[in-house]
């Protein structure tokens, strides 16, 4: 039995004796289920190798008549779809920006039984009265701060902000290095905001002399602050201008 279909099922099985008889002919839990995982798989953003940047916040839009049967369940349903789509992300190598939150909304250009997704990856934390409601309600969410750690090239610093920074010696660059050392396209610095803070990581774009981090050659390595990175003969490092206060 694969993903999808241990969802549906786990959905099924929750929420699917109250939804068939609300929704006899109309939109169904598995349908939106199976949508919102759609969503995820289509607009997947690449990373890493390993990781891709999916949607954590989705609109739901119904017609007047399944907006009215399926809003009283709202809370039961989200209770389950978020956690089986945390899963399926986890499975497939998905990260979430932020809390994912799913909200319903009227359409009345739509027929019954149809529906539509949009979707958006926002970064967020969730706020603290937002923790101890109930998890099924919609989130509460403020902004990011903004990342404090900066890349130093030469004394000069370059503010570190999401998606990253591209560095290499061409016009392409983002961050450009007068070193023949460094190719074209060197590397790039990944960072990904998270609940839990800025997550930085660094990848080789398929340089000629590759990268080290913190005296270890690699081809992917997690940044932190302090972090020692050389590129040809230069070095960089991943600082805070906090710690100049």
């Amino acid at each position: 039995m694969g993903v999808f279909d241990r969802v549906e099922r786990k959905l099924e099985n929750a929420v699917g004796g109250a939804f068939a008889r609300a929704f006899k002919g109309d939109v169904q839990p598995v349908e939106i289920t199976a949508r919102l995982q759609r969503e995820l798989d289509s607009e997947a953003k690449l990373l890493t190798r390993e990781r891709k940047l999916v949607p954590n916040e989705f609109r739901i839009g119904l017609s007047a008549h399944d907006y009215d049967r399926l809003t009283p369940y709202s809370k039961t349903l989200n209770a389950e779809i978020i956690p089986q789509l945390t899963t399926y992300a986890g499975e497939k190598g998905y990260i979430f920006n932020g809390p994912v939150a799913i909200e319903y909304a009227q359409d009345d250009s739509l027929p019954i039984g149809r529906f539509t997704v949009t979707s958006a990856a926002v970064a967020g934390v969730v706020d603290a009265g937002a923790r101890a409601a109930d998890a099924a309600e919609p989130s509460v969410v403020s902004p990011l701060r903004p990342v404090s750690l900066v890349v130093e090239v030469n004394g000069v610093r370059h503010p570190l902000t999401a998606p990253g920074v591209t560095v290499g010696r061409g016009t392409e660059a983002d961050l450009r290095i007068n070193d023949p050392g460094v190719s074209r396209l060197h590397a790039r610095i990944l960072v990904v905001d998270t609940p839990a803070g800025p997550q930085l990581s660094i990848e080789d774009l398929g340089s000629t002399n590759g990268i080290t981090v913190d005296g270890v050659r690699t081809r992917q390595a997690a940044l932190r602050q302090g972090s020692r990175i050389e590129v040809g003969s230069t070095r960089l490092s991943i600082v805070s201008p906090v710690n100049d206060v």
